[in-house]
């Protein structure tokens, strides 16, 4: 498959971004990056300290990632990164035009349940009050899809693939998992 978009799969933590953008990747037959990958030593123990990064942190972060997808527009990719700021999602956008983002949701006591189930996760339960409290939902302007993850992994994917392949309807159906 060529020209397809890149799928940055975006929320706070604990929303499922590494599990659907795995799926989702899967279903399209694209590569798959986990944005924990990027990040350097010294952001994730900062994290791991309980210490929320800083826009200073997080550039070369973005910066990696949007290289990331500029390499992967023409096949297409998907991604996780929080994007939790309109001003990231612009910087990734400025890397890799044309890149969609999906963003999940769902409310905090949902988040933090699933966050304290996760065992060797840098991310701790925390520091998810600050990942809220910086979060800009997508504008109207913005390529992509707001989807709940109440339902399930499965049906956000599906809810993915629905929007993506609303993009191009002249060509030909998005594959389905």
């Amino acid at each position: 498959m060529t020209d397809q978009n890149v799928v940055v799969v975006m929320g706070v933590a604990g929303t499922g971004k590494t599990t659907v953008g795995r799926l989702l990747a899967e279903a399209l037959e694209v590569p798959y990056a986990e944005a924990d990958a990027f990040h350097p030593p010294a952001n994730v123990a900062k994290m791991s300290a309980g210490i929320p990064l800083d826009d200073a942190d997080r550039a070369p972060w973005l910066d990696a990632i949007g290289a990331w997808a500029h390499r992967h527009q023409r096949r297409g990719g998907v991604v996780s990164c929080s994007a939790l700021k309109r001003a990231y999602r612009d910087r990734l956008r400025a890397a890799a035009p044309g890149v969609f983002h999906l963003h999940l949701t769902g409310d905090r006591a949902l988040i933090a349940r699933r966050m304290a189930a996760r065992e060797d996760h840098f991310m701790p339960v925390a520091l998810l009050d600050s990942q809220f409290a910086t979060l800009q939902p997508l504008e109207p302007d913005e390529l992509g899809v707001t989807v709940s993850v109440a339902p399930g992994p499965q049906v956000v994917v599906e809810h993915a693939l629905s929007a993506l392949a609303a993009l191009r309807p002249a060509a030909g159906p998005v594959p389905r998992p």
